[in-house]
């Protein structure tokens, strides 16, 4: 089977620059297009000098429609509005979707776009972080509500989001455990006279600061006795070797919105 030709949107950033250099290292994977916003002055620029890796002949773009019409599929780390964008024109095409911070509407649009294209969207695409949450699932169904769940979270400065689309994807998934509704059972920060924990919510506290790639810890608190799962990202190499993986394994799917779960095959724990 020749290359599978992908497109890396937001080229320019950090998580862009990581993907450009995770594809040339990769086997069966080559970068055909380059994508950024149409204003960013790095238009027209050389993606492989931008990441490190000496001239590729593939230069930023700011066509979409062009750019993703000549590749099998488009990694996506970039804002929701960009995200709406790429899934309307993905339509026989893999789209590996790490963006955060989606409105329910703007799930829906995403839904709807998977029944012409190839999705898999996760909150988080590392190998790591998916085991935690499949963990939290097992924990969170056998411990009883007696064992208060709080999920920390603490990425840097520049981050715009919270709580971090992984703390959301590891509240789902405790909350499917406890088979409850993660929306109408989550607090979201504290603070002055808050009264007395509610029993059965997920609570959520996020950090900012630094350059912390990703922190995440999973607390389940009981009498006497706390257990703590926790997941420290050292390197943002990690998201994009699963985003690559999820790429690959998307390849040979019918159209439809998969998770990192169904990439791992971490759906029956």
């Amino acid at each position: 089977m020749s290359d599978m030709r992908l497109v890396v949107a937001g080229a320019g950033g950090r998580m862009g620059r990581t993907l450009i250099k995770a594809i040339a290292e990769t086997p069966g994977l080559a970068l055909t297009g380059a994508l950024e916003g149409a204003d960013s002055p790095l238009i027209g620029q050389d993606s492989g000098q931008l990441s490190g890796l000496g001239n590729n002949g593939i230069t930023l773009s700011a066509d979409a429609k062009g750019t993703i019409a000549k590749a099998d599929g488009i990694i996506d780390f970039t804002v929701p509005k960009a995200t709406l964008a790429f899934a309307s024109l993905a339509a026989g095409k893999v789209h590996i979707i790490g963006t955060t911070g989606h409105s329910a509407d703007d799930e829906a649009r995403i839904k709807e776009a998977s029944k012409a294209a190839t999705i898999v969207k996760s909150g988080n695409m590392s190998l790591g972080v998916n085991l935690l949450a499949a963990l939290s699932k097992r924990v969170a169904k056998t411990l009883g509500e007696e064992f208060d769940i709080e999920i920390f979270e603490m990425h840097h400065s520049k981050k715009i989001d919270a709580p971090s689309g992984t703390a959301l994807l590891l509240g789902r998934a405790a909350a499917e455990g406890r088979g409850i509704d993660l929306s109408q059972r989550s607090t979201r920060g504290r603070d002055g006279e808050t009264g007395a924990r509610t029993i059965g919510n997920i609570g959520f506290a996020s950090l900012r600061g630094g350059s912390v790639v990703g922190e995440h810890s999973v607390i389940f608190a009981g009498p006497a006795e706390r257990i703590e799962l926790v997941h420290r990202a050292e390197d943002r190499m990690i998201f994009a070797r699963g985003a690559l993986k999820a790429a690959l394994w998307a390849r040979g799917q019918k159209p439809g919105l998969y998770s990192m779960m169904d990439v791992l095959g971490l759906g029956d724990m």
